[in-house]
Order: structure tokens, then C-alpha cells, then sequence
């Protein structure tokens, strides 16, 4: 039985990692769950310079879900080379680092220095963030903007390249080629989702930043939904995120075209679903005399009824 898949150049012993901001920088989990089970560690975003996030309260839980508006919260990547790089290339699986900037610049910038650390995974490109140097748009919204920024990382690097995509435009489809044809090995989908909660008592914000990412099982439908568009126009592999809870989960997205996925939000409160998503995979092929787990990816099934 095979669990094993390809992401660019990487190869994971099973299709189960953790979504960045959700997980640490790993060392914080190790103790309550084995980490070289997994498929690769996720870790959170770095930029150049410390980050100290946002005011709080930083999460609200709603239902089926998770108002979060922590900040990009992190050390910077000196610090974060110095004080987790050391722990994180000890494991015997790949780590993946997620990235993100004001400027274009900025994302070369710590893209370079990640590429200097031997034994790397990947690099995932958050492109959610506002571009300083423009109008504020968020380079993931824009086509142009995300096609610099993936093609400035492509040539500052030769490690795996991975684009987190934002949800929050009116079709995923044209966002993902444009990854693809900029360079990007794969795609990560979905950042969480813009939101908003207030408290009728006081008529304030729910969060210290007032706004925030929607994250949890309430969006998984959207989620599988924005992996199945971008599954039928890119070739290139896909990295399922929203709301997975359990192997079932899972499962949607890698039937919808995702070749792995990422465990998010449900870290925070069952550190160990990453590893039972894992043994469920596999159970499931046993129990469907699945010898693979590739043969799943983009297998559902579609009936189309004449319209005569």
C-alpha cells in the first residue's frame, strides 16, 4: 500500500502536513505528537524583520469555525534560522516554510536565505498580505502582482515553490495558472477567508484588529469547491486546506484533485488529527483494496444528465 506523494520536488511519506499558523515552528508540538508521522511540518510565516501581530483578543470561536487575527506573528528570519532551523532539520521528514512580505523585494529577500539552509523542503508563498509599495491590494488579488511575486521567488530559488492562494477573488481558475505559469511547483488552497464578528452588547469588534481569517469546518464546502476548479485547470499539485477534521475530510479534497492536505485549524484543539487523518487514509485504502493513494486524486465521479 502507497501513501507516498509528490509535491514539486519533494516526496512525502503520506499526504498529511498542517497548515501555517497552526502548528508553530513544530518544536512546540513534538511533544504531543510524533512529527516524522506526517507527511512534512508546515511552519509558520517568516519575513525579514520580527513581527509582534496584532492587539487582542486575537480569536473569537464562532460556529463550526475560528475568527483568528494573530498578525503574522514571528521572529524574523534571522531568528528563526538561530533558534528553530536547528530542531527542524533534525527530523527525518521534509519541512516547508511559509513566507511572506510588504514588498516584492521583501519575499526575495527571505526566500534567498531560506535557500541557503541544506536540507529545506519548500517554500510556500503566503500572497495574502498588501503590497506597501501600491495601492494596499493584496498581491494574491491581483494577477499581475501574483505572477511578480511568484517569478521573483522562482528565480531566487531552486527549491520547491509553493503558492498559497487567498480565496477571496471571484474565481480561483485564473489565479492558479497564473502561479503555475510563473513558476510555482504547487498550490496550497485556501488561505482563510475575510471576516468579521461584533458583540451586540458592547457594538464592537469581536477581535483587537476588528477583522479577521475565518478558518474551520464551516468553510471546508468552499474550500473543496476552490481545489476542484483549480484541480481542472492546472497540472501541477494541489495542496487541499479548510476545515479538515478527520480522514472523511480529507478524503473530499484529495477526490476533488488535491494530491495532499493540510491539517489547520482542528490543531489548536486535537493536536493529534494530523496522525489519525493519516492512519484513516490508510485504513480507507485497505478497506477499498486501494493499492495507492494517487489513484484518488480527482476521482470524483460526475454524471452528466442530457439536457433533452
Amino acid at each position: 500500500m502507497n501513501l507516498s506523494v509528490k509535491i514539486g520536488r519533494l516526496t512525502l511519506q503520506n499526504p498529511v502536513t498542517v497548515a501555517s499558523g497552526t502548528f508553530g515552528y513544530g518544536a512546540e508540538y513534538a511533544r504531543l505528537i510524533d512529527l516524522n508521522q506526517l507527511g512534512a511540518v508546515t511552519v509558520k510565516g517568516i519575513r525579514v524583520c520580527p513581527v509582534r501581530g496584532n492587539p487582542t483578543p486575537r480569536t473569537f470561536e464562532v460556529t463550526s469555525g475560528l475568527l483568528n487575527a494573530i498578525g503574522l506573528q514571528g521572529p524574523g528570519v534571522d531568528a528563526f534560522i538561530k533558534k528553530y532551523w536547528p530542531f527542524l532539520r533534525e527530523l527525518k521528514v521534509p519541512t516547508i516554510v511559509n513566507i511572506w512580505g510588504t514588498t516584492v523585494d521583501e519575499y526575495v529577500e527571505v526566500t534567498r536565505r531560506l535557500s541557503e539552509l541544506e536540507g529545506l523542503g519548500a517554500i510556500e508563498i503566503n500572497v495574502s498580505c498588501p503590497n506597501v509599495n501600491g495601492d494596499g491590494t493584496a498581491f494574491g488579488t491581483d494577477l499581475n502582482l501574483l505572477g511578480e511575486i511568484v517569478s521573483a521567488c522562482r528565480r531566487a530559488t531552486s527549491l520547491t515553490l509553493i503558492t498559497k492562494l487567498s480565496p477571496n477573488v471571484s474565481s480561483i481558475v485564473p489565479y492558479a495558472k497564473a502561479a503555475e505559469q510563473a513558476g510555482s511547483d504547487a498550490l496550497s488552497i485556501m488561505n482563510s477567508y475575510p471576516a468579521m464578528a461584533i458583540d451586540p452588547e458592547t457594538r464592537r469588534p469581536r477581535l483587537g484588529n476588528v477583522t479577521g481569517g475565518l478558518s474551520g469546518p464551516c468553510i471546508k464546502p468552499i474550500a473543496v469547491k476552490l481545489v476542484f476548479d483549480a484541480a481542472r485547470a492546472v497540472r501541477i499539485p494541489i495542496i487541499g486546506i479548510g476545515g479538515i477534521q478527520d480522514a472523511s475530510d480529507a478524503l473530499e479534497f484529495i477526490i476533488a484533485g488535491a494530491t495532499a492536505v493540510a491539517i489547520g485549524t482542528a490543531n489548536f484543539y486535537e493536536p493529534q488529527t494530523a496522525l489519525r487523518v493519516v492512519e484513516g487514509l490508510r485504513e480507507y485504502l485497505k478497506n477499498h483494496q486501494i493499492e495507492d493513494i494517487n489513484d484518488l486524486i480527482g476521482s470524483v465521479r460526475i454524471e452528466r444528465k442530457s439536457s433533452c
